[in-house]
């Protein structure tokens, strides 16, 4: 089950380092760029309700090790992409089949493991794995893109399939739910409808602005496809998931905290390893070895989560969880091209921690207050709001970053229009112009990017910090004691 959740999570991050070599090699727009990023969070977060939901009636086990063996098809697809739309739409395949893996690791810890001090170690185990390979993912992609092309990152998906497959089939047991009822499609179409069309429209408005008919179009599509499916569930004798599970104010400040931590850490990781890369200059190897200190932060608070929460309670664990990553992303949006990597090694410390305390912690809370027979679809939700941070971090960050940058760049006189608005739509591009031009000229656009990328960088840190902060604040009022226990 670990492999099968490092797996998952290290294909969340891998790619980010390789962004600057995808730029130079398939040339994608600015909106193209970021859909790479997050075409594979947004597929994923659409379909892990159902596919949590499709795991209790049909197996956890076998829905687990068909996804593996699709996910490794995927990643060959997504290895020797020719173009950007084939290399998101490949994104895309492995984010179906991600979906089928997630909720089945999860679930599976709530069957083998009934004791709740035993399940909250393992719980700490798995987590550890999760947010080691979504921190350790750029390190990884580093080591790879030092000798190799880029495509090589999905490649490394290979190695860890064949064990998961082997050792899944001879040691995991099979668990479902005795009584799951019919599975309702109509449920998955519009879950999936809802959280894509409202991460679309936030993507657009960045691209297009608020007024663009896209965006009011899109949004409303989203907003009554997600109140259907509510009502959906409320009517169905076998929902698809059950939506009263978030009355229980445990559940739902676990929801809100997994989602707001992997949304301050999915737009600083992907949006970091851009600045330290095309930014400060530094070689892809060298920019994953920069991000550690964040990849041993994560694994040390994923393992010492269950004794935290031991000794301070979930309340306490989890709000300041959020107030670190909150402070962190607070201090990230002070950052400048010239800034001491002590202070940039901080704050991977600082989103690290947060993010393998808050998002583990979260896991133990979702299954604790869901039954036993629905923890395929309760634990869904948790992947789901996982997910879905993923997506939400790299669209809101990247949006409100680009449109910073397109709006503050300021390009040499003179400079040719076409050569300007390839620099207008990413840093990326800006530099690959850049390097096409005479000495000075490129030297000051290379310059006048960088500049507006980290005013971009910095307004999106304090926004983000905003949120987190909000975040914590609803969290430390669900977890309040009831009266009735004091």
């Amino acid at each position: 089950m670990v492999l099968a959740v490092l797996l998952v999570a290290v294909d969340a991050t891998v790619l980010v380092l390789a962004i600057p070599s995808i730029t130079e090699t398939l040339a994608p727009s600015a909106t193209q760029l970021l859909w790479i990023g997050d075409s594979y969070s947004f597929v994923l977060a659409g379909l892990l309700v159902g596919m949590g939901a499709l795991s209790d009636r049909i197996g956890r086990r076998r829905l687990l090790l068909v996804g593996a063996t699709a996910f490794g098809a995927a990643s060959l697809l997504a290895a020797y992409a020719p173009s950007a739309g084939w290399l998101i739409a490949a994104r895309a395949l492995l984010g179906v089949a991600g979906a089928t893996i997630m909720p089945s690791t999860l679930s599976l810890i709530r069957a083998l493991f009934p004791d709740a001090r035993e399940r909250a170690r393992a719980i700490g185990i798995w987590g550890a794995a999760a947010t080691a390979g979504a921190a350790g993912g750029p390190l990884l992609g580093g080591l790879l893109l030092e000798h190799f092309w880029w495509g090589s990152v999905f490649l490394l998906n290979l190695p860890i399939l064949v064990l998961l497959l082997v050792l899944g089939r001879w040691l995991l047991p099979e668990s479902r739910d005795p009584e799951p009822g019919s599975f309702d499609l109509p449920s998955v179409l519009l879950s999936m409808t809802g959280l894509i069309a409202l991460v679309y429209a936030i993507k657009e408005a960045a691209a297009h602005g608020p007024a663009h008919w896209q965006v009011p179009a899109t949004a409303v599509l989203g907003a009554l496809a997600l109140w259907r499916f509510v009502r959906r569930q409320l009517r169905l004798t076998a929902p698809l998931l059950d939506v009263r599970l978030f009355t229980d104010r445990r559940f739902t400040a676990a929801v809100l905290g997994a989602l707001i931590a992997i949304f301050g850490m999915g737009g600083v990781v992907f949006f970091s390893s851009q600045y330290l890369q095309l930014v400060r200059g530094y070689s892809p190897l060298t920019a994953g070895l920069a991000e550690l200190p964040g990849f041993v932060a994560a694994m040390a608070a994923s393992m010492l989560t269950a004794r935290l929460g031991r000794a301070i309670g979930a309340r306490g664990a989890l709000v300041g969880g959020l107030a670190v990553l909150g402070l962190a992303l607070g201090v990230l949006g002070w950052i400048r091209q010239d800034t001491s990597y002590l202070v940039l090694a901080t704050v991977f410390v600082g989103v690290g921690a947060a993010e393998g305390l808050v998002y583990t912690l979260s896991s133990d809370l979702v299954l604790t207050a869901a039954p036993a027979e629905k923890s395929g679809a309760a634990s869904a939700v948790s992947e789901t709001a996982y997910e879905l941070g993923t997506a939400l971090g790299i669209a809101l960050f990247g949006s409100v970053l680009t449109a910073v940058y397109a709006s503050t760049l300021t390009a040499p006189a003179g400079l040719d229009p076409a050569v300007a608005a390839k620099a207008g739509e990413s840093l990326g591009g800006a530099v690959e112009a850049a390097r096409t031009l005479p000495g000075e000229t490129g030297a000051a656009l290379a310059e006048a990017a960088r500049a507006a990328f980290v005013r971009g960088l910095g307004l999106a840190s304090v926004l983000a910090a905003a949120l987190v902060a909000v975040g914590a604040l609803l969290a430390w009022r669900l977890l309040r004691p009831s009266r009735a226990t004091g």
